[in-house]
């Protein structure tokens, strides 16, 4: 089995497969930095369908077990489903994911299920229409991703739901959405994080996911949710339930680090490997594989890279020794 130096497997790719989105969240692809004039990716930079192909069945020689499709937005990529498809009939494959805010599952969710598919994990925010359009950049009415929710749940599509806590922004009316989706799927609370070097984070716009528990309670207390056992070693959302079996997630990473856990490596629209959100740089994949490597070389090249990995940024971000460096932004490789 491939460890790298903390003996963390590798068992998760997350692939992304464009830079583009049709929001702007405020914490992610903020709107003053990526303009109109913003210079995205060119078509040509892209991974093909077929290179996208070739590494993961290269990743999944080495023990990757679920992959999660994720951009920039993925159901901007053109002919999306076909790519699902070619990964979806990977041998060793269990699991398929696209991670998106839903805002064209209305039209892509039966081709997306079609083609092999398993589940979405859709992002929003606030059910609040003011706080939703402020955090989305774009004034986006929340019932645009609620008709993608539905659209995914029609065709039969696992669905969980992502939402990022910021205080002073969104945290009041977590229960209310709580209330509007926990009979969807599986609500994830996810605390802010430092991702990139444009969304203005500070330690002050994090909302500790213990408090997020509290809010979501009637009483403000947190009791009526019980705490699950995790479903695997790395799962990264702490699980709870109430009496009537809805379960939400709590993900921790600056409160309650999980580094020790991590079995993801990411891998960017252009094929550049990392093997931390938080990383500055990466490996490149696509210069060699268009330069001639074979299957044996680009196996070595990933397999070298895991085994000599030490990433645990979420556990040294509070060290006085940490150094400040610019990192990749969430848009080029995901969340």
């Amino acid at each position: 089995m491939l460890r790298d130096q903390l003996a963390r497997p590798l068992r998760d790719l997350r692939i992304s497969v464009t830079d583009r989105c049709n929001l702007r969240c405020t914490y992610c692809m903020p709107a003053e930095v990526f303009g109109p004039d913003y210079a995205f990716l060119p078509r040509t930079d892209l991974l093909s369908f077929e290179e996208i192909e070739r590494l993961a069945r290269a990743f999944v020689a080495l023990g990757v077990r679920k992959l999660r499709i994720t951009g920039g937005e993925p159901t901007l990529r053109r002919d999306l489903p076909e790519l699902i498809a070619r990964l979806t009939r990977l041998p060793g494959v269990d699991d398929v994911a696209l991670t998106t805010n839903g805002l064209l599952l209305p039209r892509m969710a039966a081709d997306l299920k079609a083609a092999g598919l398993h589940r979405v994990t859709v992002s929003i925010d606030s059910v609040d229409p003011e706080v939703f359009g402020r955090m989305n950049g774009l004034g986006t009415h929340p019932q645009k991703v609620l008709d993608g929710i539905e659209a995914a749940l029609h065709v039969g599509l696992g669905v969980k739901i992502n939402t990022v806590v910021q205080r002073g922004v969104n945290e009041a009316g977590l229960r209310n959405l709580w209330l509007a989706l926990r009979e969807k799927g599986a609500v994830r609370f996810i605390e802010f994080m430092d991702v990139g070097n444009h969304n203005g984070w500070n330690l002050d716009s994090v909302v500790p996911s213990r408090e997020v528990l509290a809010r979501l309670s009637a009483d403000g207390s947190g009791a009526e949710f019980r705490p699950l056992d995790p479903n695997y070693v790395g799962e990264v959302a702490a699980r709870h339930v109430d009496d009537a079996g809805h379960e939400i997630g709590l993900i921790s990473s600056v409160s309650a680090p999980f580094c020790g856990d991590c079995t993801r490596a990411r891998l960017s629209a252009v094929g550049v490997l990392y093997t931390c959100l938080f990383a500055g740089s990466g490996v490149d994949l696509r210069g060699p594989m268009r330069a001639g490597a074979d299957d044996d070389g680009l196996r070595e090249l990933i397999a070298g890279t895991w085994s000599n990995r030490r990433d645990r940024y979420s556990e040294e971000r509070g060290e006085a020794t940490l150094e400040r460096r610019g990192k990749i932004e969430m848009s080029h490789i995901g969340g």
